[in-house]
């Protein structure tokens, strides 16, 4: 039988201090620990640090918002790793779904009013506060605030169970997904598609001289139908099936998923040119070059990971990374956009989303490659953007072709966020499909690193969830013992290369169970009970 070899944390592991820091300054949620070096779990510190030093408050109309970023997009994505700790998660997105305008869309972010930012917009996409200073603010030509605002919901209503909320909240946002499709200036309806202005991927400005100062959808606005926005509403239509079928609804859960399955279709159709996505479809332009159709856009990795494509589909976006990254001049395939334009706006090739390079893109192809059969691929982006926080002591929004940081344009916390939810959810692979792990989809990929035995702890700090995972290889076998509130364990677990295991047992009982491969990677799948509780042995 395959036993634990030492116990974590530990002082010393093999009479050697290597194995963590002094005061375990790297334990937190989520976090590791090792016997052998604390490096991955000071790099999940360090990122954690990132987003900590981001948190704000606003206050606003006699409330209190805690806000990883004033802006709802940047405070859903930073959500991603926040929603592990942050005591109270939901105010600003609580704010933003109250102050819902009556035809379905959202505000998007607060700004002070000698902030310029209400002026790029009419009248009927801000608000202001003037006893607060404040104004509410809805950049017109932004398409991605709907189906983030679900998301967020997923992130927060995950953390509480609460289906009191849920009911309150729910006809809100099937109300944002219903506007997003159906409003003309935001809905192709010849090709059932999410439309916006011509913008770079999912950013907030325009190639015209205007950009800087006009962020509306005008009557000779050029428009564009971007895979991004699309993938999001598909995701959300799911999500919110999902939110249905919790409070037992399964009609309109069932309508949902024929929506995101028609949505789907149409972005094949239109979008998909046999590799990846296509950049942006344009409908009343002709753009600034002909290259849409080979551009490669961040949202590429987002698509895989709101669950667009299938294994098939992601692996050959995936491959297309991997292709780029042999022939690109930058210092790595973590693209904005490639090939970049001359110039978009202001900024020339290379600079700011113009083709700089992001942690947001890392993450998000590190976790799709982990969770798509290229898991050493996904440890190897890890292992290079360990190097480059370990050099910058920190993460930056954006890096220049040579790596040097772009530390001006955005929250880095994004990318922090990112890069967290790819070690959480594709290496360690503890996704929570229920609500506070009480279902767990256990799909860890520990044998592609060079760890042997480790302890990996996530959960929800707010409610003090905790999900702990000891793991240990040996030339006997693997062993896993998961303690969590789940009373269901899906387990998809990486098998060593070249390791064939014949025998499992299940808290001691032997199991059956099925093997599944993925590229050229072997999973073990078995689905238990669970009661506080299991370990798996395989040998």
């Amino acid at each position: 039988m395959v036993e634990f070899r030492h116990r974590l944390p530990a002082m010393k592991v093999d009479g050697v201090h290597y194995n963590g820091t002094y005061n375990n300054r790297e334990l937190g949620l989520p976090s590791i620990l090792t016997t052998s070096d604390p490096e991955l779990g000071l790099f999940l510190h360090n990122l954690r640090c990132n987003i900590f030093q981001e948190r704000t408050l606003i206050f606003i109309d006699g409330k209190i918002l805690s806000t990883g970023k004033n802006w709802i997009r940047d405070h859903v994505h930073i959500m991603k790793a926040m929603k592990h700790w942050e005591y109270d998660p939901g105010s600003f997105l609580d704010f933003i779904i109250g102050t819902q305008r009556a035809d379905g869309q959202y505000f998007e972010l607060i700004k002070q009013m000698d902030d310029v930012h209400w002026s790029f917009v009419n009248e009927d996409c801000r608000v202001f506060y003037p006893e607060d200073n404040l104004s509410l603010v809805r950049l017109e030509l932004e398409a991605d605030i709907e189906y983030l605002v679900v998301e967020g919901a997923v992130y927060l209503y995950r953390t509480t169970g609460d289906d009191g909320w849920l009911r309150e909240v729910l006809p809100k946002l099937e109300k944002g997904i219903d506007y997003i499709t159906s409003d003309p200036k935001r809905w192709d309806s010849e090709r059932g598609l999410v439309k916006r202005p011509f913008t770079v991927d999912t950013w907030d400005f325009t190639c015209l001289k205007d950009a800087g100062t006009n962020r509306r959808i005008e009557e000779n606005t050029p428009m564009s139908i971007m895979h991004g926005d699309n993938s999001g509403v598909y995701q959300a239509m799911r999500q919110l099936a999902w939110f249905n079928r919790r409070l037992g609804r399964e009609e309109k859960a069932k309508n949902w998923e024929a929506r995101a399955e028609a949505l789907k279709e149409n972005i094949f159709r239109h979008l998909w040119n046999g590799k990846f996505f296509i950049h942006q479809l344009h409908i009343n332009h002709s753009g600034i070059d002909g290259l849409e159709a080979q551009r490669l856009s961040l949202s590429n990795t987002y698509d895989i990971n709101r669950g667009l494509t299938d294994i098939e589909q992601s692996r050959s976006i995936i491959s297309e990374y991997i292709a780029r990254r042999e022939t690109t001049g930058c210092f790595a395939e973590w693209f904005t956009v490639d090939p970049p334009y001359e110039q978009f706006y202001i900024y020339p090739k290379g600079r700011y989303i113009n083709g700089a390079l992001s942690p947001f893109t890392a993450g998000e192809l590190a976790k799709a490659a982990f969770n798509n059969g290229y898991e050493e691929y996904g440890w190897s982006i890890i292992k290079r953007f360990m190097e480059l926080v370990k050099r910058d002591g920190t993460v930056y929004f954006l890096y220049n072709t040579d790596s040097t940081p772009q530390p001006e344009g955005g929250p880095s916390a994004w990318g922090a966020a990112a890069l967290i939810s790819a070690v959480d959810e594709g290496l360690a692979g503890v996704s929570d499909i229920g609500v506070n792990y009480d279902e767990i989809f256990f799909a860890p990929k520990f044998p592609v690193t060079h760890y042997t035995e480790l302890r990996y702890l996530t959960g929800y700090e707010v409610n003090k969830t905790l999900v702990d995972v000891r793991y240990i290889l040996t030339d006997e076998g693997m062993r896993y013992d998961v303690i969590s509130p789940a009373k269901r364990i899906h387990a998809h677990m990486l098998l060593p290369k070249g390791r064939r295991f014949t025998r499992l047992w299940i808290n001691g009982r032997e199991t059956p169970f099925k093997t599944e491969r993925i590229g050229s990677s072997d999973y073990l799948n078995v689905s238990t009970a669970a009661g506080g509780s299991v370990s798996f042995v395989a040998e």
